[in-house]
């Protein structure tokens, strides 16, 4: 994020964003009424499954998860409204920071024969990045065709020639919104950033979540330091999917699709969309969105999911700046009995995003909606866990931007199994957490106060 990352002054802020301050959100509640009865659909690498077989794995569903009404409504309205499908047939792998990721990471590298399509955020010439450079460029050599798209403002601080070493070994490069207006193929958009991480594998493996390429997911979630320090590099939490199956083929689209709105020379001639057997028994949809939609997907299958939740809501992200939908959703919920839990960072590389959230801590707070704040490493995750049978993960934050602003792409996953998987890391991540006690938190000082208030104005833009 554009502030977050170089701390602009407040006035250069404000005239680069003029243009998208008045955006709004959609109105979620007018979505859900027009779309209200909607029968759910599955499909497989072949095709939508017929209405039986729909029926039996609803039933099956249900019958490992208890008949709560998220099944139904949640999956109807997911698909009237984000358009791709439900697929069934996958394998879904959960990992936890980026020593795990990079170590499947790369052994799909190595393994891959087609083609590698790898888009992020950042992408930053430190030890990780030449390991993924080096990587990369000797898949190349061997006739793996790979293709990258990074975006030119996250990755403003990565030298040229990093890109051009890239570049004369035969990797295709795409910088995604160039910053420097002489460089653009179609209009300048420099609010318009690419948060996606997204790595593709033959067409057959994909990775997807908060994790950019960089060193300072290297150590792990132990201890707390800062972004810049570069003696040591932070120990960031954060957490990836590894995805096998039919829908990757609805990842690959993605990939695609950025790359031809970018106006990237024509890809080469590869098997993209290689026929994809059944890999596991995962239900998976994926969801991008982008400033171009109508709305934004991912915004709308957060607000239907909490709307829908009867039992527990369970958040854990790195930038909560939430617009006032978002923020009313989590209390209705704990009004109606939901147990409603976010975990959030307790010291970000952003103190003006980590101020505006805490503003609305005394709402939520009142309303019964339970606060953590987890130490150790800086949390950078972007999952959530509701009744423990709906699960997203992916590279949206809880704020303004990634729902107006951003690219950026998530994975909602169906299922007791993977909920549990879900649960468990959440548990872990509270063992690592302080809870924020509402008195205690109506007799902060003066300082804090003042900070939120700061912040909380210029919360659109964070």
């Amino acid at each position: 994020m554009l502030i977050r990352q170089f701390g602009f002054s407040a006035f250069t802020v404000m005239s680069l964003f003029a243009a998208s301050a008045c955006t709004p959100l959609p109105d979620a509640d007018a979505l859900i009424d027009r779309h209200a009865g909607q029968v759910a659909r599955f499909e497989t690498a072949s095709g939508p499954l017929s209405v039986e077989k729909t029926a039996a794995i609803l039933a099956e569903l249900k019958r490992k998860s208890g008949d709560i009404d998220i099944l139904d409504k949640q999956i109807a309205l997911e698909q009237a409204v984000v358009g791709s499908p439900l697929i069934v047939g996958n394998k879904v792998t959960l990992l936890q920071d980026g020593a795990a990721t990079y170590s499947a990471m790369f052994a799909a590298i190595r393994l891959a024969q087609n083609h590698i399509n790898l888009e992020s955020y950042i992408i930053e010439d430190d030890e990780i990045g030449r390991q993924f450079a080096d990587l990369l460029l000797e898949k190349q050599r061997r006739g793996v065709q790979v293709n990258l798209i990074y975006d030119s403002f996250g990755s403003v601080g990565t030298p040229q020639v990093f890109f051009d070493r890239l570049k004369a070994g035969g990797i295709e490069v795409l910088e995604f919104n160039p910053v420097n207006p002489l460089a653009v193929k179609k209009g300048w958009l420099p609010n318009n950033r690419d948060h996606r991480k997204l790595l593709i594998v033959d067409g057959r493996i994909a990775f997807i979540g908060g994790i950019n390429i960089s060193s300072v997911y290297s150590s792990g979630s132990v201890t707390p330091r800062s972004r810049t320090d570069t003696a040591d590099p932070a120990a960031w939490r954060d957490t990836d999917l590894q995805i096998e199956g039919p829908v990757v083929g609805e990842l690959q689209k993605l990939f695609i699709e950025t790359w031809e709105k970018q106006r990237g020379i024509a890809l080469a001639a590869k098997a993209y969309f290689p026929v994809l057997p059944v890999q596991g028994r995962d239900i998976v949809r994926a969801i991008g969105s982008t400033p171009d939609d109508p709305y934004s997907l991912i915004y709308l299958t957060l607000i239907y999911a909490i709307g829908n939740a009867e039992k527990q809501i369970h958040l854990t992200n790195a930038y909560f700046v939430p617009d006032p939908r978002l923020l009313q959703a989590l209390i209705d919920a704990a009004g109606r009995g939901v147990d409603v839990r976010l975990i959030l960072p307790n010291h970000s590389d952003s103190q003006l995003v980590f101020h505006a959230g805490r503003s609305h801590y005394s709402n939520l707070l009142k309303a019964g909606v339970r606060i953590y704040e987890r130490g150790g490493g800086l949390l950078h995750s972007k999952t959530a866990s509701i009744d423990g049978v709906w699960s997203c993960v992916g590279s949206t934050n809880l704020d303004w931007r990634s729902f107006l602003d951003n690219d950026e792409v998530n994975a909602v996953v169906l299922g007791r199994e993977f909920g549990q998987q879900m649960e468990a890391m959440f548990v872990r991540d509270l063992g690592a957490s302080e809870a924020i006690e509402a008195e205690a938190w109506a007799h902060r000082s003066l300082l804090l106060r003042f900070k939120e208030w700061g912040a909380s104005l210029l919360q659109r833009l964070l």
